[in-house]
């Protein structure tokens, strides 16, 4: 049976529509960078989702071909998540799409070396005559974070960032938005078949210790 890691860490994949605090680790990903609305059709975003799909089943599939990865196991590709902020802004400001700036990026299996990367973007190039030097390996560790299943669409979220800033608030902490340290969303439904109202989004926020001002 294929490894699926929303199952097997459910502390990062599958929380609790209630915040919580969580300890993540570091973890390697194919990502693109880019600005802009991502509802945009044609757009920075939706191109940004075929290169990064582009090199993840490049990677699955890597076991039908005559190229070995070191360590391989038959996984289930994780799920699609970002990284979102705007210049001047403290969190996001969903009101303000046009000004987003934005990381998109899918976890990669532990196999995954910058070697087997490289390797995936030249077969990858290679078979779909696309240029995929926009997709990175990219090392993203969180450490201490509040975080919540979000059901719902998306313009909806601000009211659970409140309740995870609160919750945030009561423990000790605040969340620490800033430099390399951004608004983190990992999306487990598929937009173009669920309805706004059912769509799960993982939100995270990193922590810093509270001071009171």
């Amino acid at each position: 049976m294929a490894f699926d890691y929303k199952k097997e860490y459910k502390e990062f994949y599958l929380p609790k529509n209630k915040p919580a605090l969580v300890t993540v680790p570091a973890m390697n990903f194919v990502a693109v960078r880019g600005e802009g609305d991502p509802n945009v059709e044609g757009g920075q975003y939706k191109q940004a989702l075929g290169l990064l799909y582009g090199i993840a089943f490049t990677i699955k599939m890597s076991k039908l071909g005559s190229h070995r990865m070191e360590g391989y196991f038959d996984y289930v590709v994780p799920p699609l998540e970002g990284l979102w902020w705007q210049e001047g802004v403290a969190g996001v400001d969903d009101s303000r799409k046009e000004d987003f700036q934005w990381i998109s990026m899918i976890r990669m299996p532990e196999f995954v070396t910058r070697e087997e990367f490289d390797w995936a973007k030249e077969e990858a190039a290679a078979k779909k005559k696309t240029d995929f030097s926009q997709v990175e390996f990219f090392t993203y560790e969180e450490g201490l974070c509040v975080q919540c299943m979000h059901v719902g669409p998306y313009d909806e979220e601000p009211a659970t960032v409140e309740a995870m800033d609160a919750f945030a608030r009561v423990q000790g902490y605040e969340t620490d938005l800033g430099g390399s340290r951004r608004h983190h969303e990992i999306y487990l439904s598929d937009v173009r078949k669920c309805k706004p109202e059912n769509l799960k989004t993982v939100i995270r926020h990193p922590l810093k210790v509270l001071i009171e001002r």
